[in-house]
């Protein structure tokens, strides 16, 4: 592909992990991101196209990426270089240089680039697709293309990348675009396997009934995140014994039920001291279960890329320094 027309559009370059998952996030939703081997040498270049946002990015090192699930719009990568693994609601696709899949997580969406792999990804709003006619089912939550599919794909994102060269008052401009948006909201509604294959059937009402279970395991994760939990109480919340629970949650989640409390945990924390002005890392730890300041901030800077502290600075003293600002005045 000729992305030189994306090239020319870059948002941002950064060696540095905090910038790139508030950069990012902003871009996408907010997620989870671990950093593992290499160095960070995050890029992100983005062109819109009316309703349809074209991203490559690309993290240097290897990463970990956990995403809340979207409702509002779902994404198409297409891998440029190295690979990713992708788990989305318990079904995985190993994504190649080259290859392509469609991501719509309904609960739950894991990520692992590879170091050094780079992504083609196109953001597609709902409402597009709503807006070509009658919804069709997108069948999983991430589905794989074939190798067919993945070269009509890479044809259609090229001609989309060249409609950004044509100036916007260029009469041809508004006859490509209403053209290419047709053509993407017909390849993702009425591909020939939009729908999952008959023999997934009893495979899809497992993982349907696992879900069930999930959703209780979370829903009493949320209501006890200040409350000291044990694994026995996970396990019975989800209806399931222990060994179960555990395989559940690598299965969907690719971590201990453990694991997945503490991040929810600090998922709230950093919320928390995103959102309140003044507030005590130490108190916001010891609220959360975290009750050796030292772990948390290892924990907090693994999942976030950042000190607790440094995100108090980051987003609390500005608006404190204001405050002092008026009242001086």
């Amino acid at each position: 592909m000729d992305l030189s027309p994306l090239v020319k559009r870059c948002v941002f370059r950064s060696n540095a992990r905090v910038d790139t998952h508030h950069q990012v996030a902003g871009e996408f939703s907010d997620h989870g991101l671990q950093w593992c081997r290499g160095n960070v040498d995050t890029a992100l270049f983005k062109t819109t196209v009316r309703q349809l946002q074209v991203f490559m990015l690309q993290y240097g090192a290897e990463v970990e990426i956990r995403p809340r699930p979207f409702d509002d719009f779902l994404l198409v990568h297409l891998s440029l270089a190295g690979t990713a693994d992708i788990d989305s609601d318990g079904r995985r696709v190993h994504l190649r240089p080259g290859a392509a899949a469609i991501l719509a997580p309904r609960r739950n969406l894991h990520m692992r680039w590879q170091q050094g792999a780079r992504q083609f990804i196109l953001k597609v709003p709902r409402q597009l697709l709503a807006g070509a006619g009658p919804e069709a089912p997108l069948g999983p939550s991430v589905q794989q293309l074939t190798d067919m599919q993945g070269l009509q794909w890479q044809f259609l994102m090229q001609s989309l990348l060249h409609v950004t060269n044509l100036p916007s008052d260029n009469p041809a401009h508004g006859v490509w675009v209403d053209h290419l948006e047709r053509n993407v909201a017909l390849f993702l509604s009425s591909r020939p396997d939009a729908g999952p294959a008959p023999q997934d059937a009893v495979a899809d009402t497992a993982v349907g009934s696992d879900l069930q279970r999930l959703d209780k395991l979370e829903a009493f994760m949320r209501s006890r995140l200040c409350a000291p939990i044990a694994l026995e109480d996970l396990a019975r919340a989800a209806g399931v014994s222990v060994r179960t629970l555990n395989m559940l949650c690598q299965r969907h989640h690719a971590q201990s039920p453990m694991l997945l409390l503490r991040n929810m945990r600090l998922d709230a924390a950093h919320t928390r001291l995103m959102a309140q002005p003044g507030a005590s890392v130490t108190e916001i730890a010891f609220e959360y279960g975290f009750g050796h300041l030292g772990r948390f901030s290892q924990y907090y800077s693994q999942r976030f890329g950042e000190l607790p502290r440094h995100t108090v600075q980051t987003h609390v003293l500005p608006e404190t320094d204001k405050a002092r600002r008026i009242s001086a005045i």
